[in-house]
Order: structure tokens, then C-alpha cells, then sequence
């Protein structure tokens, strides 16, 4: 479940990413009432298994059986939280009716990820980022250049042409980054978690910046819950 809407006095409008037909909204009647038999399996970061009827403007959920019930676990946690709503507000962007497999498949790792706390809230938030636009047709590179394909590895970075670039393409004034956040940025993508899990915060502070602009940059209108993300420390120890 991406996202729900108040319809009337006790309804809702449901908008879900699913296995074979991309993005769907629906009405799920009387969700908002105490007896609502499965109004809490259709909360956002749910998985369930749904049907449908076919109704005039929208269609119609009959019945919902929860196959994931990630959303009190993830809700528990302020940092998880923060990153799961950029997550699904990433999903809402980057998908559209058509069949969306991979996508629907990654967002469902990520948030079972999240549930589990089985790495930083931010890391897995900055690897689906990464890992979503590259399903979308946005794949960064943090190796070879971006523009030419020299081999790498390359340190100046450029959002606008797609990740780092060699010394001959890059501007006047590119940024450029030092070898522990590139490396984390190419282990975010590839799901080195071995290698991402042993960064320090400074460097997942660098590589999250990299990502929330990259991100910005090709969804064009910004993400609003990238504002409230929290970026968590890492225990000592």
C-alpha cells in the first residue's frame, strides 16, 4: 500500500503498487469505521493479497488478507518511518498501470528491510532510492564516467550527467568526492551490504546528500518526505 485518501464519512481511496498491474486505486468501503473487518491490512507499508471488483470510476475492494504486516513495525521506529514515506512516495513516482514487477518487488524488500532493522534506516532508504531509478531508466554510474566511459574509478561528480566523470569530462568546479563515499555509493547500488554496513557516519552523510540530488533531479518536482527523513547514528561498539 502507497498512500490512502479520506473518501466520505467512512471510506477510503487506496492507492497500491501491485505484482502485475503497476499502480491501482480503489475504494475500500467502511475502512474508517471500528468494525471494519481489514480497514488496518490496507495501511500504507502493508502487503496483502487483494481482490477487486470492477466499479464505474474506481474499483472496488472486496477482501484483504495480510501477507506482510510491516506497517506497526516500521511505524515503531521514527527513522524507519521517515524513510519508508520516501519510499513509497519514490514507488507513487516512478510507477505508472503498466506491469511493474521489479519495482513492486523491490519496495517490498526494502520495507521488510526496514521492519527487521536489518541495516541503517538511511542506508536502505539511499540503496532502494539508487536501486529505483535504475528500474526506471536512471542508472547512476560511481565507477567508469558516466559521460565518455572511461574506466574508473572516478572521483568528480556531476548529477546532471548520471554520476561521476573522468577528468576530461567534468566541469569547471564539479564536485568531487572522496574514495570512501564513492565506494559506499557503488555498494549502496550493487547491495555490497557487507561494505555498507561498515561506513561511518560522515561518509553515509556525503553519500545520502549524492543520492537525495540525484533523486531531485530526475523526479523533477521534489520529495516531500525526503525533508523529514532522519538520518540515524551509528552505535558505537
Amino acid at each position: 500500500m502507497l498512500r490512502t485518501h479520506k473518501l466520505g464519512e467512512a471510506d477510503r481511496i487506496v492507492t497500491m503498487l501491485t505484482r502485475q498491474h503497476g499502480k491501482v486505486r480503489a475504494v475500500a468501503k467502511g475502512v474508517r469505521r471500528t468494525a471494519s473487518k481489514f480497514g488496518s491490512r490496507l495501511e500504507p507499508f502493508m502487503v496483502a493479497d487483494v481482490q477487486l471488483y470492477e466499479g464505474r470510476s474506481l474499483d472496488v475492494i472486496t477482501q484483504a488478507e495480510s501477507l506482510g504486516a510491516y506497517g506497526a513495525l516500521i511505524a515503531g521506529d521514527y527513522a524507519s518511518y521517515t524513510a519508508a514515506n520516501a519510499m513509497v512516495e519514490t514507488a507513487d513516482r516512478v510507477t505508472e498501470a503498466e506491469s511493474s514487477l521489479q519495482q513492486y518487488l523491490l519496495l517490498v524488500g526494502a520495507l521488510r528491510s526496514l521492519s527487521r532493522q536489518e541495516h541503517g534506516a538511511s542506508l536502505t532508504l539511499d540503496s532502494y532510492l539508487l536501486r529505483a531509478l535504475s528500474l526506471a531508466g536512471w542508472a547512476p554510474s560511481f565507477l567508469d564516467c558516466s559521460r565518455c566511459g572511461a574506466p574508473g574509478p572516478h572521483l568528480s561528480l556531476v548529477v546532471q550527467l548520471g554520476g561521476v566523470v573522468c577528468t576530461d569530462c567534468a566541469p569547471q568546479g564539479a564536485p568531487r568526492l572522496d574514495t570512501q563515499t564513492v565506494g559506499l555509493l557503488g555498494a549502496l547500488l550493487s547491495g555490497d551490504w557487507e561494505a555498507a554496513d561498515e561506513t561511518d557516519d560522515a561518509t553515509r552523510s556525503k553519500a545520502s546528500g549524492v543520492v537525495a540530488a540525484y533523486t531531485q533531479w530526475h523526479l523533477e518536482r521534489g520529495l516531500r518526505s525526503l525533508a523529514h527523513v532522519q538520518h540515524e547514528r551509528k552505535a558505537n561498539g
